[in-house]
């Protein structure tokens, strides 16, 4: 079976999950601290999805 997701993209969510981990992951427009799980992974995501890397789309509802 295929990778659903690059090396290059399972990168940028490490380096998010660190930065979570060190208190410097901000969000968005208001820029608050980041301090959960899920949203430090999903910020990774979307920052690999912005450089073209292999990740597949977001799931709509």
């Amino acid at each position: 079976m295929a990778r659903k997701y690059s090396k290059g993209a399972s990168k940028d969510v490490e380096r998010a999950m660190r930065k979570r981990k060190k208190g410097t992951l901000r969000s968005g427009r208001s820029g608050k601290r980041v301090t959960s799980r899920k949203q430090a992974i999903a910020i990774g995501l979307s920052e690999a999805r912005r450089e073209g890397k292999k990740v597949p789309r977001k799931k709509r509802l």
